[in-house]
């Protein structure tokens, strides 16, 4: 130890040795602002001159971006602006024709130029509406029942129609001529006016409205999607005559909003307030479905990748879609990209209530934004380049003369330093350190330099003290850990242990309990079944002594046994009993199954039926081998031989059963779906999954059990990990990892016996476990455990 002024002394040697000019007082000594960080004069010099230029680069850069952006924001609001305007005067010119033809049509009828009692007049008259305008459907259907209307079902070919009130085939589809006149006979088929809403919302508004949107499919697979303007018919004196209809098809208006070129990727999407897709300018059609299943889609579930994305993010924004009453924009991110969004809702004023939704993906603008970025960057990478070699030939031109001056004692100070600090030459740890200074016949200057050598000898004793020490606390400090950590994974081993033990504790109550509770009453039907079937048995036998003796006498006895059926009452009600028994006798197999599982005396060393445990533990797994849509049935294979019964614990052998049956169903799911999803047909790779479990009794007065599936097989390079505890190959959530470890301990330590596997990769595993009949020491310990 160095007393006050030995302290003194050194730190005055030391200040020196690290390249101070000046000695440390003892006010510098005790004041903590000694211990600051010290910059290098080179640094200080260049630093506040770099940071300038890439400040004022790096600003410049970041306002560019953000002007770019807002430039973006407006232009994409622009557009959108425009491109909603386009579609709402579209809506507004294209929709407004139905209700303009319904009027034209309804005056006329008024005023008798069109007698609705003369189909062919005005189906013709229809005929000629229909080549004027672009439309699917003109018809009127009267209050008995009838009408007539002219079709373009296919989108091309306009034909006539009427029908009347008398089903079935009431409805007669033709050919029209040039004139529109019938030229020839097409099809017919039934329909009937008074269950369509075209016809029943009209007449049950009184006033001209549009009627639901409905779907089907007509003759050539021609999807038939169609919004219905409707409006009552009158005669002269006022009278209602019916209603008058004109279809549009609303797959024109995806025709219409596909020919909008908004951006690359923009997208329109057009809906109504229960959130059904109406129509969209992308590639996928807004139903679903062929032939005679076509039907409307939902937007949430929407092939179409954007659409489906866009509604999913707006119902963040909205509980649902009767609050989007007002225009409104907003930005929504959509895998990883952002998209401007404007939802505007739509009306007019014969019921039609829909929301236009624009999408725009921020990507089609930024291309521009991106590359300014890229040249600011470059920029401000060139400018900082620049200014650093400004900067450090300028700071080297001023702090080289100063760096000539504390060189010298800068050597010295990281001589002493890499000498004491390294571990590289331990056999040079001892030896003293050399300090080879020129003497200049100078007194001061050769006091500095014995204080050196002082100095260097000090630091030689306390740097060798100091190893010293830390070499035991290194040693001490890896006992320690190792020991900790040798803990550790025999508490985690322990929790792990615990944790499974209490579990299959908690399913053994359970399935006890499960069994008792269905026990009793079982035993008390299938005790009075005996006695059921000897009564039905004595009733059907004085049935029919009856009839033989009283047949036909009393009418309202044989109005009665006609009316149940009583001969086939007397030939099915034995057949009942029988089929209550067999299922009784099913449920007691069940119960004896699963009380043989539970054994509540599991922790009891005993004698046991291995097979019983092999059996049980099937049953409670027989849920699982079943057929099921994704995977077939796993067929189970037992070849068991006679054994005789085992001294063992039970619960814990069922534990082990459990485990390995269970990993061999996984494996046959898990390989049955990977297979199904790499060729489309899973059949091909797993004719029949199988479990085979076999019985055999040794010559070493033991049993094994072999359990085999023929599933993939465990790969090679986990083979060897398989017992080690907390290891697992399934995902967090379905595994542990420490089945198989308690299962080999079960096995090789508790009934001293063993637990091994074989497998060939693609064939399958089979695990062995042989276990001694009689374990009289493992008892005889168990008992005074």
């Amino acid at each position: 130890m160095l007393s006050g002024d030995g302290n003194n002394s050194f730190r005055f040697k030391l200040s020196y040795l690290l390249g101070l000019s000046h000695p440390l007082s003892k006010e510098q000594m005790k004041s903590p602002t000694n211990h600051r960080f010290k910059l290098p004069l080179q640094m200080l010099l260049v630093v506040p001159f770099v940071a300038q230029i890439f400040a004022v680069v790096g600003t410049v850069g970041y306002l560019s971006f953000q002007n770019g952006h807002k430039a973006i924001d407006d232009l994409a609001d622009s557009l959108i602006d425009k491109t909603n305007n386009s579609v709402t005067d579209h809506l507004e010119n294209y929709l407004s024709v139905p209700h303009r033809l319904n009027q034209i049509n309804a005056d006329a009828i008024r005023m008798g130029v069109l007698d609705v009692n003369d189909p062919e007049q005005v189906t013709q008259f229809f005929w000629s509406q229909m080549r004027t305008y672009d439309l699917t459907y003109i018809g009127y259907g009267l209050t008995d029942g009838t009408g007539a209307g002219a079709a373009k079902y296919d989108g091309e070919t306009i034909t006539v129609e009427a029908w009347d009130n008398e089903l079935p085939d009431n409805v007669a589809n033709y050919a029209a001529d040039d004139q529109g006149r019938r030229a020839g006979f097409n099809e017919s088929w039934s329909y009937d006016l008074f269950s369509e809403a075209w016809y029943t919302q009209p007449i049950a508004a009184g006033q001209p409205t549009w009627s639901s949107i409905y779907v089907w499919s007509s003759s050539g697979d021609n999807p038939y999607i169609s919004a219905s303007a409707g409006r009552p018919i009158y005669d002269a004196s006022n009278q209602l005559l019916g209603m008058v209809a004109v279809d549009i098809h609303l797959l024109k208006l995806s025709d219409f909003l596909q020919g909008l070129k908004i951006s690359p990727s923009g997208q329109i999407f057009i809906m109504d307030r229960d959130g059904m897709l109406i129509a969209n300018s992308g590639d996928y059609p807004p139903f679903k479905g062929t032939g005679e299943d076509i039907e409307r889609i939902d937007v949430q579930a929407s092939p179409d990748p954007v659409i489906q994305g866009i509604s999913q993010a707006l119902q963040t924004e909205v509980d649902n879609w009767q609050q989007v009453t007002t225009s409104q924009a907003l930005k929504l991110e959509l895998q990883g990209e952002q998209n401007y969004v404007r939802m505007e809702p739509w009306q007019d004023e014969f019921g039609l209530d829909w929301v236009v939704v624009t999408v725009v993906p921020e990507s089609d603008f930024m291309a521009d934004i991106h590359a300014n970025t890229r040249m600011t960057i470059m920029l401000c990478i060139g400018a900082l380049a620049i200014a650093t070699v400004v900067g450090i030939y300028t700071s080297r031109r001023i702090t080289h003369p100063i760096f000539k001056l504390s060189q010298a004692s800068q050597m010295l100070a990281s001589s002493a330093r890499a000498r004491f600090t390294t571990h590289k030459h331990q056999k040079d740890k001892h030896k003293p350190l050399e300090i080879n200074l020129d003497r200049a016949g100078i007194r001061e200057l050769d006091a500095l330099a014995d204080s050196f050598s002082q100095m260097a000898q000090q630091l030689q004793e306390t740097f060798g003290e100091l190893e010293t020490l830390n070499d035991e606390l290194e040693a001490r400090v890896d006992l320690r850990t190792q020991e900790l950590k040798n803990t550790l994974q025999e508490l985690h081993q322990t929790q792990a242990q615990m944790l499974q033990s209490e579990k299959m504790s908690a399913l053994g109550q359970m399935v006890a309990g499960v069994a008792h509770e269905i026990n009793n009453p079982i035993n008390f039907i299938f005790g009075n079944l005996s006695h059921a079937q000897t009564y039905v048995n004595d009733l059907l036998a004085l049935i029919e002594l009856y009839q033989q003796k009283q047949a036909g006498t009393d009418p309202e006895i044989n109005e009665l046994a006609d009316s149940i059926d009583l001969d086939f009452l007397t030939e099915d009600l034995p057949k009942l009993v029988g089929s209550m028994r067999v299922g009784a006798e099913r449920i007691r197999e069940i119960v004896t199954s699963l009380r043989t599982f539970s054994r509540l005396d599991e922790a009891e060393f005993k004698i046991a039926d291995i097979h019983d445990g092999i059996d049980s533990t099937l049953m409670i797994l027989h849920h699982r081998t079943k057929s099921k849509p994704d995977h077939p049935a796993i067929k189970i294979v037992k070849d068991y031989d006679t054994l005789p019964s085992v001294e063992c614990y039970p619960g814990q052998l069922n534990q082990v059963f459990m485990n390995i049956l269970s990993n061999a169903i996984d494996a046959l799911e898990d390989w049955f779906t990977s297979a199904r999803a790499a060729d489309g047909d899973a059949e091909t790779a797993v004719k029949e999954p199988m479990i085979c479990i076999q019985t055999r009794r040794t010559a070493e007065d033991s049993v094994m059990i072999s359990i085999k599936d023929n599933g993939p097989g465990i790969p090679l390079e986990i083979g060897d990990r398989l017992f080690d505890p907390f290891f697992t190959t399934k995902p967090v959530g379905k595994g542990t990892g420490m089945g198989m470890a308690i299962s080999y301990e079960i096995i090789n330590q508790k009934h001293q016996g063993y637990l091994t596997y074989t497998s060939t990769p693609g064939q399958g595993t089979e695990f062995v476990i042989e276990i001694p009949i009689h374990q009289k020491q493992l008892a005889v310990a168990g008992k005074h455990a």
